[in-house]
């Protein structure tokens, strides 16, 4: 693979995991906020959020290719969510495996960008762990 044709496909890598990682973290905020009414995880993940604009490059949006991701199409596991919980265990997973993606990527551009998606990935884990406590009380 050629220089160019590897950061284009760098670049779309980056792109897809900077969306999944935030639409993840919209889920998990989005249930605090109307469902448990919990304010303080609500603004964390929030600040969260925001701390990933700082990665975002309009430049990327050139690569995007969602019209032929060979997998845009959902399987049976994905579309298997029986409460609330397993929304927020399959958003928490998404979320985090997208920030290790960006974790990995960004050593290839950008170390500090590297660095701020490890904190983040690590700032996920203990946000699982506080949201899944809260609900054992």
């Amino acid at each position: 693979m050629t220089r160019e044709v590897n950061s284009v496909k760098i670049a779309r890598l980056i792109d897809a995991n900077l969306n999944r990682l935030k639409e993840g973290i919209r889920v998990i905020e989005d249930i605090n906020r109307y469902i448990y009414d919990d304010t303080v995880l609500t603004f964390t993940l929030k600040a969260l959020r925001h701390k990933i604009q700082s990665a975002y490059d309009q430049k990327r949006l050139r690569y995007r290719d969602s019209e032929h991701d060979v997998q845009k199409k959902s399987i049976d596991s994905e579309m298997a969510r029986s409460n609330i919980n397993d929304l927020m265990i399959a958003n928490f997973s998404r979320a985090q495996e997208s920030a290790r993606v960006l974790e990995e990527s960004f050593k290839l551009t950008d170390l500090s960008l590297s660095e701020l998606f490890k904190d983040l990935r690590y700032e996920l884990y203990s946000i699982e762990k506080i949201f899944f406590l809260k609900q054992k009380d």
